[in-house]
């Protein structure tokens, strides 16, 4: 029989420790250590080889040259979901662990089932240990998506009897929903511990990897907002997506944080319907509003997420305090970057905002952080303040320094296509933007500015 002990984890790093301490000494966390029982064996074979006869698991690595090495490009599955598509870098790599973390109810489960039932030539194999079998039909009909997917269902949390399943199944994609309820027979604390979600993900991760087989785990979030169990579980994985949105509306974002076969910044934006999501293929119709008449203190930035240009609105109100101490609030943009910008509009041009509140909105639910849409936060903010209305059909794109000046942006060519495609009339772009640009091939006016002085004599006269 195994030797059992009990040992100390941190809740939120994983940080490993025979006796409780009050801080972690790796992440600085306070009373986060808590009490388990581990056991150590190294002569127990992990659940998954036990179960599984392939000839790559007796495979000894050998050291090679890099030079010598042959790479070869691996075909990706292509999803009929585009959206998913373009997040995950072009298409689900064979032998990837994908992490989707996101908060209760925003639509995990509904992204991950619509996705297993939405690729019929390939043999995916969904994983449950939170609902029944009756429970994922329900939802499978709501989608209209069963009658011709090749999708098995499993309703399980012991991986000695998934990895079981997968032998007889031997399916093509795995959805694990969620890595919180499964637990190894290698470990004998509860579900959910850290030890257990750092073990059950390791045996996923070395069955992903010498089968070629992509696995999609689903994970829960902590009440800030990060994905619970160690921090260990996001290095481990390949790709870690984040479903954000909030629930009372119908947009979901699903952002890529961290990507090692394609770009970590790009996003996909879905509807939430009754038939289940819907990708919206044309972003920036949503992120600007139809208004009858101009208002002020609305402008539009030409940012990029990713590589998908798209037009978003900037809100801000200006108000004088009723207290003493000047309110700065904002919505989907850095608080401190508006803090910065502020600070300039007032030192260098005088515009007394230091007893005003300035309140500031990113409309659709959009988090940004492209430096880009700092040229529309001023324009928005001004334009609030001197209460003038910005024409409906101007963008902008550039980002702003602390003296003042009005600074490149990367691929500006993209954003003024964008806005072009859109039907705006006109773009103030920074006037270092214009070397090697040619102008004369695009049907929307190219305003190119160097200082905020020039974009305020042009708008606000």
């Amino acid at each position: 029989m195994a030797k059992t002990k009990s040992a100390y984890f941190c809740q939120n790093c994983g940080y490993e420790s025979p006796k409780w301490m009050g801080q972690c000494p790796s992440c600085k966390q306070w009373n986060s250590f808590v009490e388990e029982v581990v056991e150590k064996s190294s002569s127990k074979v992990p659940e998954w080889r036990s179960t599984t006869t392939t000839g790559n698991a007796k495979r000894a690595n050998k050291a090679a040259i890099i030079h010598e090495i042959v790479y070869q490009d691996e075909s990706r599955i292509l999803t009929p979901d585009q959206e998913f598509n373009r997040v995950l870098g072009g298409g689900i790599v064979p032998g990837s662990l994908v992490l989707i973390g996101g908060e209760p109810g925003i639509g995990k489960s509904t992204l991950m089932l619509q996705l297993a039932l939405s690729i019929p030539q390939v043999k995916t194999l969904y994983i449950s240990g939170e609902e029944s079998e009756q429970q994922i039909k329900m939802r499978a009909e709501r989608l209209s998506q069963s009658s011709k997917a090749n999708c098995y269902i499993l309703t399980e949390t012991s991986t000695q009897n998934i990895f079981k399943q997968i032998e007889t199944v031997q399916p093509n994609v795995i959805v694990i929903d969620s890595i919180q309820t499964l637990h190894s027979s290698q470990i004998e604390s509860a579900p959910g511990s850290v030890s257990q979600v750092r073990e059950c993900t390791a045996e996923l991760l070395r069955f992903a990897k010498e089968t070629s087989t992509p696995v999609f785990i689903v994970g829960h979030i902590t009440k800030d907002g990060s994905i619970a169990g160690p921090k260990v579980l996001e290095h481990m994985v390949d790709t870690v997506l984040q479903f954000e949105g909030d629930r009372h509306h119908v947009y979901r974002i699903l952002r890529a944080v961290k990507n090692r076969f394609g770009s970590a910044s790009e996003l996909g934006i879905y509807e939430m319907q009754g038939s289940g999501l819907r990708e919206v293929s044309n972003p920036s119709e949503i992120m600007i509003s139809q208004r009858d008449e101009p208002v002020s203190g609305v402008s539009i930035a030409a940012m990029l997420e990713g590589m998908r240009p798209m037009m978003i609105e900037v809100q801000a109100l200006v108000s004088n305090s009723a207290f003493g101490t000047a309110q700065r609030s904002s919505t989907g943009y850095d608080t401190k970057r508006l803090n910065m910008l502020l600070a300039v509009l007032e030192k260098r041009f005088g515009f007394r905002l230091s007893a005003q509140d300035v309140f500031l909105n990113i409309a659709g639910g959009l988090r940004v952080e492209d430096p880009a849409i700092d040229l529309a936060v001023i324009v928005a903010i001004i334009s609030s303040q001197q209460d003038i209305p910005i024409q409906s059909n101007l963008t902008f794109a550039g980002e702003v320094g602390l003296s003042g000046e009005i600074r490149a942006v990367n691929r500006i060519e993209q954003r003024i296509q964008e806005a072009e495609k859109l039907g705006f009339d006109g773009i103030f772009i920074s006037k270092f933007n214009t070397k090697g640009l040619d102008a004369k091939k695009y049907n929307i006016a190219i305003r190119p500015v160097a200082k905020l002085e020039d974009i305020f004599s042009a708008l606000f006269g």
